[in-house]
C-alpha cells in the first residue's frame, strides 16, 4: 500500500480512517522518501511490513526496525521513515502478523507479543532480511537492525542468530542469554536511560560477557530520562542526541566499513 505525502505528513489509504503520521523528530522529516506496506513470506505464513525508501541514486544499506511490545505503531512507522530520510532503506515487520496483525489496543498487543515463540520471531526477521536482499535498491551485504524496548531485546537476540547482520542497535532492551553472546558477529550500539533500573540491572553482566567474548558493543546511559525516552521525547535534546549517535553508528558500520 503506497503512502502519499502531504506537507511532511504521511497519509495511508486505510479505508475511511486515514492515518496521519507526524514527523520524528518533528523538524527533520523530509518529503523525499517513499513508504508503503509490503508482504513477504516467512515459512508458510505471510508477514506484513512497513517499508520506506530514501531518495538516492545508488543502492542503500538497509535497517530492520523491530517494534516495541505495542506492535507496529505510529512511532515505529515514523522511525522507519526517519531512517529513510537519513539514506537507509528501512523495513518494520509486524511481528504480530501470525496473530492477525497489531490490534488497536495496547493491552491486546502486549498479550499477543507474550505468546510469540522466539523461533518464529527469528524466522520473521530472517524473512525481512531475505526480502531486503531481493530489492535492487538495497546493498544486500549491508543490513542492520534496531529495536526499541521489547524490540531492543529482540535486536540483541537477533544478533546472536544472524551471523550476516552487519550492525545492531539496542534501545533500552534486555540483553540476550550470556551464553549466546559469543555467536554475535555484528558490531553493536546500546541506548539506555538513567531512570530504567529494570533494564539496566543486567547491563554490567551483559557488557562483561561481550567483552570477554571479544565482541564490540558500546553503549551510553543517557542522563535524566526514563525507559522509552525516544518515543516520549521527555527531553528532546537528549532524544535527539541519542538518535544522532544511532545514525552516525549506522553510517559508519553500513555505509563506510
Amino acid at each position: 500500500m503506497a503512502i502519499r505525502r502531504v506537507g511532511g505528513l504521511a497519509v495511508s489509504g486505510l479505508g475511511a480512517a486515514a492515518v496521519l503520521l507526524a514527523a520524528y523528530p518533528p523538524n527533520r522529516l523530509k518529503p523525499d522518501i517513499h513508504a508503503e506496506y509490503v508482504k513477504y513470506p516467512s515459512g508458510k505464513d505471510t508477514v506484513t511490513a512497513y517499508l520506506a525508501y530514501p531518495e538516492r541514486r545508488d543502492p542503500a544499506p538497509a535497517v530492520i526496525v523491530i517494534h516495541e511490545i505495542f506492535g507496529l505503531s505510529d512511532f515505529i512507522r515514523r522511525t522507519t521513515e526517519q531512517l529513510a530520510t537519513e539514506g537507509f532503506v528501512a523495513i518494520a515487520p509486524d511481528l504480530l502478523s501470525r496473530r492477525g496483525g497489531t490490534p488497536a489496543g495496547g493491552d491486546a498487543a502486549r498479550r499477543l507479543i507474550g505468546s510469540l515463540p522466539p523461533d518464529s520471531i527469528t524466522a520473521d526477521l530472517d524473512g525481512a532480511a531475505a526480502y531486503l536482499r531481493t530489492l535492487k535498491a538495497v546493498r544486500a551485504d549491508r543490513i542492520g537492525a534496531i529495536g526499541f524496548c521489547w524490540g531492543g531485546g529482540q535486536s540483541f537476540r537477533y544478533a546472536t542468530n544472524n551471523p550476516s547482520l552487519r550492525a545492531f542497535v539496542v534501545c533500552y532492551g534486555p540483553g540476550p542469554s550470556l551464553a549466546d553472546v559469543a555467536r554475535i558477529q555484528a558490531r553493536g550500539l546500546g541506548v539506555y536511560a538513567e531512570h530504567d533500573a529494570r533494564i539496566n540491572a543486567n547491563l554490567p553482566d551483559v557488557a562483561a560477557a561481550l567483552q570477554q567474548a571479544g565482541k564490540e558493543y558500546r553503549y551510553t546511559v543517557y542522563p535524566g530520562v526514563g525507559h522509552g525516552f525516544l518515543r516520549s521525547r521527555e527531553k528532546p535534546v537528549v532524544a535527539d542526541s541519542a538518535w544522532g549517535t544511532v545514525i552516525r553508528f549506522f553510517r559508519a558500520e553500513l555505509e563506510t566499513r
